[in-house]
C-alpha cells in the first residue's frame, strides 16, 4: 500500500470534464485550448528545423537565439532590460516553471500564499516542496484583499502566488493593486511567483501590468509565460522564466532535473517567430476580444448573467436564473444533458465556495461558440 505524498488530489477537472466531453460529443467548452491551429510560419519553422537535423538536446537553459528574444519582447512590453543568458530560462510548459520555481525557494514549512479561485497546480507543488499552502479568497471583483493578507503574513511565509490575467475569472490586476503588492513582498523580504500566461490576452485597451514593470518588485519575483496560449500551440508545451540572476540560479537547479531541456526544433521556430511576426502576439488582444464578444453577444440571448471578462481564454457566467444545483452538478448535467462542457468555479477554492459559477472558454472558432451558446439558450 502507498502512503501517498498527494492524498487528496486526483485527476484535474480539466481531464475529467473534456473525458466527460468526448462522451456524451459534448461542445468542448471546458478545457482552455483552441480549437484553430497555430501561425503556419510558426509550423513551417519546426518542420525546417525538424528536417535540417536540429533533433539533439538543447542547452539546458534554452537556445539562446530563443532567449533573447525572449528579451527583446520583453522590454519592448514592459522596458525592463534583461539578461538573456543568466535571467530567461525555457521550460516544457508554464506547469514546470510553476513547479520549479515553488521548489526553488520553498522550504519545509515555510507557508506560501495563494488567492482562490486558485489554478489547480499550485497548492500541489507546494505540498511536495514541504510547504504549506495559505489560501486567501479573492475580493467580489476578484482582485487581492489587503487587510486579509496583512493578516496572513507571518514569518513562516516565504513566497505568494499571483495570476493575472486570471485563470479562471479572466480579471487583471491594476497599477494600484501591484504597487500595494510590491511594497509588502519587499517590506517582508518574501519571494513573488507571477503567473502571466495570459500575458498578451487583455481586453477593452486595459493594460497587462506584468511584474516586469515593478523593478524593485521583479528583484525578488519568477515571472512564469506560455509560448502555447500565445501562439495557439498548448500541445507544445513550451514556457519560459524571467527572474534576476540569483533566483535564476536556483530555479535552474530544479529545472535541469524535471525536463533537463525542452524540445529543440520547436525552439528555434519559436525564436524565429518572434523576431519575423511580432504583429501575432501584439495583435492577440484584438484576435480574442472578438471571440469574446461575439460568445457574449451570442448570451445575452439566454437565461445566463454574464460576469465581467477583462482578459484570458475564459467568460464566467452565472446560472442561478437556471438551477439551483451545486456548480459541480450543474457543469456535470450541462454536458451530459444540454451538450456543452463547462468548468465549475468552486473546484478553485480550499473551501469549494459555490457562487453558481462556471467558466467557459472563449478560445474557438465562431461556429463552436455559436453552436455552444444556440444549445444553451434553450434553458
Amino acid at each position: 500500500m502507498i502512503d501517498s505524498k498527494l492524498p487528496n488530489v486526483g485527476t484535474t477537472i480539466f481531464t475529467l470534464m473534456s473525458q466527460l466531453a468526448a462522451k456524451h460529443s459534448a461542445i468542448n467548452l471546458s478545457q482552455g485550448f483552441p480549437d484553430f491551429d497555430g501561425p503556419a510560419f510558426l509550423k513551417e519553422r519546426v518542420s525546417h528545423y525538424i528536417n535540417q537535423g536540429l533533433n539533439q538536446y538543447a542547452p539546458m537553459t534554452g537556445l539562446p537565439a530563443l532567449r533573447e528574444q525572449i528579451a527583446n519582447k520583453t522590454f519592448s512590453c514592459y522596458q525592463r532590460r534583461l539578461d538573456a543568458e543568466s535571467e530567461v530560462t525555457i521550460t516544457s510548459g508554464a506547469t514546470e516553471a510553476l513547479f520549479a520555481a515553488i521548489h526553488a525557494v520553498v522550504k519545509r514549512d515555510d507557508e506560501v500564499i495563494i488567492f482562490d479561485p486558485a489554478y489547480d497546480s499550485y497548492a500541489p507543488a507546494i505540498e511536495l516542496a514541504g510547504g504549506h499552502p495559505i489560501h486567501l479568497a479573492l475580493d467580489d471583483e476578484f482582485s487581492i484583499d489587503f487587510e486579509q493578507l496583512d493578516k496572513a503574513i507571518n514569518n513562516k511565509t516565504s513566497l505568494v502566488i499571483i495570476n493575472s490575467p486570471h485563470n479562471p475569472t479572466g480579471a487583471i490586476l491594476d497599477k494600484q493593486t501591484m504597487e500595494a503588492l510590491e511594497k509588502r513582498i519587499i517590506g517582508n523580504g518574501l519571494f513573488l511567483i507571477s503567473d502571466e500566461v495570459y500575458e498578451h490576452i487583455v481586453f477593452d485597451d486595459q493594460q497587462h501590468w506584468s511584474v516586469n514593470c515593478f523593478s524593485a518588485l521583479a528583484e525578488r519575483s519568477f515571472v512564469v509565460s506560455s509560448f502555447g496560449k500565445t501562439f495557439h500551440t498548448t500541445g507544445w508545451k513550451v514556457g519560459y522564466c524571467v527572474a534576476p540572476k540569483t533566483l535564476s540560479v536556483e530555479f535552474r537547479k530544479v529545472h535541469q532535473y524535471l525536463t533537463f531541456c525542452t524540445v529543440t526544433p520547436i525552439q528555434a521556430a519559436l525564436a524565429d517567430m518572434l523576431e519575423q511576426h511580432p504583429e501575432h502576439w501584439q495583435e492577440l488582444s484584438a484576435f480574442y476580444q472578438t471571440k469574446r464578444d461575439h460568445l457574449r453577444n451570442e448570451l445575452a440571448k439566454t437565461r445566463f448573467k454574464l460576469m465581467p471578462c477583462q482578459g484570458t481564454y475564459f467568460q464566467l457566467v452565472d446560472y442561478s436564473n437556471i438551477s439551483d444545483k451545486s456548480d459541480t452538478d450543474f457543469a456535470n448535467w450541462l454536458t451530459t444533458e444540454v451538450g456543452v462542457a463547462s468548468v465549475p468555479i468552486s473546484v478553485f477554492y480550499k473551501s469549494k465556495k459555490d457562487q453558481h459559477l462556471i467558466r467557459l472558454c472563449v478560445a474557438k472558432n465562431e461556429e463552436t461558440l455559436s453552436a455552444a451558446a444556440e444549445k444553451l439558450a434553450k434553458l
